[in-house]
């Protein structure tokens, strides 16, 4: 049967999908994507998963998609960021049969993109990302989409959809920043960017980005024509938003939690959604917030979650006829809500001069971490500096790691091929040859296996003189051993 494209790939695959959840880096795993289905969700991209590692590493693959086959967990799109066609493809084909397509990340802003070389960091490359695209829609047998980031230029952006669907993108998503709106810089994104792109392409297009209710969603398929809208943080603070609902904070936490128990995840992921989920009520009881970043169990995390329940109803009980929710929430804080992250001035005079308020530690720019002054430096940087006075903090003073040479991962000091130790084994074997910066010696193993073969022939038949004569058989299984 051949794979649906564009439009019918929409309708009949995914269902004629309209509420999206985003892919979100160790936030968008099984349990929490089941609990989003069950409360309006209609799509559900995978985290974010690295080509190179799931294709080499069978743990990763078990880990993050192998182990999590669920009936209830579909339509499904697994999202992978890549900078190699060929790698890109093999570990796409390793997962088609798990999903109904495979997601090219385009839109990640983060440090760690730009240093691995992926994500937004790509989206001047447009003939390697063709050449990706190109690939991937000959090989796989599930179509291929991309989701990415605007230029500041519309004219730009547009282009740029345009050859992403020429290279055979079949679905598009368009987050409405730019790589540099990102943290406190984040800003408003532009639906006119997105509006540009729908009207400039064919194939159909999700929109991200200002997503933080049911109404939002409705504003944004109205003013830019999308078939689509996906939510990341607005998903993570209210899991019923596309139900049009705000339930109580501890509906959607026990929910969640009796999901983990059948669908288990990291210990940290559960933490990390807690603490979302519970962002408003966590800045009232901060004895409770320290409990929560402590836990090490489960078990210690519904407990925690069980007294942040208490507390609320207690409140509630002791709650005074037409009292209103305080700090300009829209709702009490113990109901699921949007938080708006605030910019940088807002946050400045949100934390105080000397960052705190009411005896309470607030938010740091991000500035104010990087410098070497103890008192403004985060609980675990100042840990650390406990344990070595003499360490600093200052970006300045950071080292500046070299790129491979192959893939732009920081390269091995003492390489003699100038990679990082996975080109760099390539590199070695293909070659036979020794890199003792990385502990390969490929080139020495093969001597030595020639060097015993030899010895054997001698014992075996002392009247036949070695002469290095070695068959082309025989040059395979010297090889062979020279790896093991």
């Amino acid at each position: 049967m051949p794979k649906l494209r564009g439009e019918a790939f929409w309708r009949e695959t995914l269902r004629s999908a309209h509420y999206v959840v985003a892919p979100m880096v160790d936030q968008s795993e099984l349990a929490w994507r089941l609990l989003s289905r069950r409360h309006g969700a209609q799509l559900c991209y995978t985290p974010m998963l690295h080509a190179q590692v799931f294709l080499r590493d069978a743990n990763y693959r078990r880990e993050n998609l192998y182990g999590e086959a669920c009936p209830e967990d579909r339509p499904l799109i697994v999202q992978f960021c890549a900078n190699d066609p060929e790698v890109f493809v093999q570990a796409a084909l390793l997962a088609q049969d798990y999903c109904d397509a495979i997601d090219l990340n385009l839109g990640c802003p983060q440090m760690i993109a730009k240093r691995g070389h992926y994500g937004a960091f790509l989206q001047e490359e447009w003939d390697l990302l063709q050449r990706m695209i190109l690939l991937a829609n000959e090989k796989l047998s599930v179509p291929i989409t991309c989701k990415i980031r605007v230029f500041p230029e519309i004219d730009k952006t547009v282009k740029y959809a345009q050859m992403l669907e020429k290279a055979g993108c079949q679905l598009l998503t368009v987050h409405g920043r730019t790589k540099e709106q990102k943290g406190p810089l984040a800003g408003v994104a532009s639906w006119e960017h997105i509006q540009a792109v729908r009207k400039a392409v064919s194939i159909p297009v999700f929109a991200n980005g200002n997503i933080q209710c049911l109404s939002d969603v409705e504003e944004c398929i109205r003013k830019t024509g999308v078939h689509g809208v996906m939510s990341a943080e607005g998903n993570l603070h209210n899991p019923a938003l596309f139900e049009g609902r705000n339930p109580l904070v501890w509906e959607m936490a026990e929910e969640y939690l009796e999901i983990v128990q059948k669908y288990p995840c990291p210990l940290s992921y559960v933490r990390a959604h807690l603490f979302k989920l519970w962002h408003h009520t966590l800045q009232v009881y901060q004895q409770l917030r320290e409990e929560l970043a402590k836990v090490k169990t489960l078990e210690g995390i519904v407990d925690v979650n069980r007294e942040l329940k208490l507390r609320c109803q207690e409140e509630i009980a002791n709650q005074k006829e037409g009292e209103k929710p305080k700090e300009g929430l829209p709702f009490f804080h113990w109901v699921c809500q949007p938080y708006i992250r605030p910019g940088p001035k807002e946050r400045c005079k949100e934390n105080g001069a000397s960052g705190t308020e009411k005896g309470v530690r607030g938010k740091r720019a991000l500035e104010e971490e990087e410098d070497g002054n103890s008192e403004l430096l985060s609980k675990n940087k100042q840990k650390k500096k406990l344990r070595n006075p003499n360490k600093s903090f200052d970006p300045s003073l950071k080292p500046k790691y070299a790129k491979c040479d192959q893939c732009g991962n920081p390269k091995g000091n003492k390489c003699v091929f100038n990679m990082c130790r996975g080109c760099c084994k390539k590199r070695a074997f293909k070659e036979t040859a020794d890199c003792p910066g990385h502990g390969l010696l490929f080139k020495t193993k093969y001597e030595k296996a020639l060097s015993w073969q030899s010895s054997q022939r001698v014992t075996q038949n002392p009247e036949i003189s070695w002469r290095g004569d070695v068959d082309v058989g025989e040059t395979a299984v010297l090889k062979e051993a020279g790896d093991s």
